[in-house]
């Protein structure tokens, strides 16, 4: 802080020394801006005002069938509309502008300057509108806003049926382009539908929930075959055991029935098991469907199978009797058992073969899945844009038809000139009381900055602690000057002067301003 201030007060000293040099440039800028403000012309501002009745019996009849329109943005629009260069030429021909403009530069900076000061604006909510223009002539302003108001007034809206018949040619446009849009659309969405058709499900799921669905369902076809291979290897145990206990009791009927037609009923008792499953399977599937292929397989199987225990059969009843011991009906009924066990065994596996099978699909589809999942949801939302704003278009054009008509039988607004162009008997600008402050604030500004450069240029070290800090040497000590009574007297003398220098510069301005106004007010 304490340096802060320091530095403060090293500016201070150097801004007074170079006081004069300050003091001369203020007195020169502020006679320079001076000059200037009091040379600016006087603008003398001609305005007009218009009333826009908008009241209709038949707005309040059409409500909500036709579109009403908000003349306040009728009006800017045709305000922005109205101050263009076709029109603006047209104002400058009315008013006799052109009659100086000796080139077509001339021309264009004349139009610059008309579209940049022309004014058309709102002043409450009662639908009045003032024109305004400002000229250093007050009779040119009139005749400017006097054109200005004829080519209002004439342009007004009547040109509404024209822009309804160009909304509605436009809209049609627009409604043949979506309905080429809609077309590419479903086009596209049928070609991604037949090119994915795999990842279709009619549940509507992801593949994430596919997967899902499908490892689930693995799951359970893998418990229920370790359960019918546990059933089936219990059918094996109790087949064996039964055979081992029967051997002795059946060798003897075993070779009295060898000479007859020997039988396989476990074998039969299989194929008719897997036959009924073959059926079951061929109401709920193809004939492609890998449970049935599997059905046919197992089938054709077990008949060669039986062929095969047929010719053994035969040969093992001549060779060893002890072998018809499983024709008794425990045994039977065992291997009935046992081959009801062997069809769902087969069964199943077919079904985990499946399941694994669909499963290692569904993964390599779910690498892809991401990217086919964006590309449909990117479509839809093409498709269900294009069929909004088609659906919007094709309701918009039957209310631009019905608003056309609306403004056909009644008009939109009637303009009504309730004040005529007029212009100020006084200027408006420039605002001299507020600009020469100004100028005299410009001109101290310019002093005090001149004063610091010149402190900053010719820079002296105005206490010891300063010059010390400065070279980065020690100080050994400091000599103080003693001013004798005649310096002294000089001082106060220099220091009057500037006072009154710098006084009657303020004053000369205050006295300017009080002149300036008593001279305005008297004209007034």
């Amino acid at each position: 802080m304490d340096e802060l201030i320091g530095q403060i007060l090293t500016a201070a000293k150097g801004l007074w020394k170079h006081r004069w040099l300050g003091l001369l440039v203020a007195w020169l800028v502020a006679a320079i801006g001076s000059v200037v403000v009091l040379s600016v012309p006087n603008k003398y501002e001609a305005t007009a005002r218009i009333f826009v009745d908008t009241q209709s019996i038949l707005k309040p009849l059409m409500s909500g069938l036709a579109v009403q329109p908000n003349v306040g943005q009728q009006v800017v629009m045709l305000s922005r509309t109205l101050i263009s260069r076709p029109n603006v030429e047209k104002l400058i021909r009315m008013a006799d502008l052109d009659l100086k403009s000796q080139s077509k530069s001339d021309q264009d900076a004349l139009i610059d300057q008309l579209m940049k000061t022309l004014e058309i604006k709102n002043v409450g909510r009662d639908n009045i509108y003032v024109l305004s223009y400002r000229d250093s002539s007050p009779d040119k302003a009139k005749r400017v806003v006097q054109s200005l108001v004829s080519i209002f007034v004439e342009s007004s809206l009547g040109a509404s049926r024209k822009d309804s018949d160009t909304a509605k040619k436009f809209i049609d446009e627009q409604i043949k382009t979506y309905e080429a849009k809609l077309e590419e659309a479903e086009a596209r969405l049928k070609e991604f539908r037949v090119r994915n058709i795999e990842l279709q499900t009619a549940d509507g799921k992801d593949m994430a929930g596919q997967i899902g669905a499908v490892s689930s369902q693995l799951s359970q076809a893998r418990l229920e075959l370790r359960e019918a291979e546990n059933a089936r290897d219990a059918a094996k145990r109790q087949l064996e055991a039964e055979k081992s206990q029967n051997a002795n009791i059946t060798s003897r009927s075993l070779l009295q029935e060898s000479a007859m037609s020997i039988s396989t009923p476990e074998i039969d008792g299989r194929i008719d098991v897997q036959k009924r499953n073959l059926d079951a399977l061929l109401q709920r599937f193809t004939e492609q469907h890998p449970d049935v292929v599997g059905a046919r397989r197992l089938i054709k199987e077990l008949e060669d199978l039986k062929r095969k225990e047929v010719l053994e059969l035969r040969k093992t009843a001549m060779a060893n009797p002890a072998a018809a011991s499983t024709n008794s009906l425990a045994y039977q009924e065992l291997n009935r058992l046992l081959a009801t066990s062997e069809v769902q065994v087969a069964s199943l596996r077919a079904r985990v073969a499946e399941y694994e099978a669909r499963f290692n699909r569904a993964r390599e589809l779910m690498k892809v899945a991401p990217q086919i999942e964006a590309e449909f949801a990117q479509l839809n939302r093409d498709y269900d844009i294009n069929k909004k704003n088609y659906n919007d278009l094709v309701s918009r054009r039957e209310t631009a038809a019905l608003t056309g008509d609306l403004e056909s039988a009644a008009g939109v607004a009637d303009f009504r000139l309730i004040d005529p162009p007029r212009a100020s008997p006084q200027p408006v600008a420039p605002n001299r009381l507020l600009l020469l402050p100004l100028a005299l604030l410009v001109g101290l500004g310019a002093g005090l900055a001149v004063a610091f450069v010149a402190s900053q240029l010719r820079a002296v070290f105005y206490d010891g602690r300063s010059l010390r800090d400065g070279v980065g040497l020690p100080l050994l000590g400091v000599v103080t000057l003693v001013m004798d009574e005649e310096a002294v007297r000089q001082e106060k003398s220099d220091l009057k002067k500037f006072l009154g220098a710098s006084g009657g510069l303020v004053g000369v301005f205050v006295a300017g301003m009080i002149i300036f106004s008593l001279i305005s007010g008297r004209v007034g």
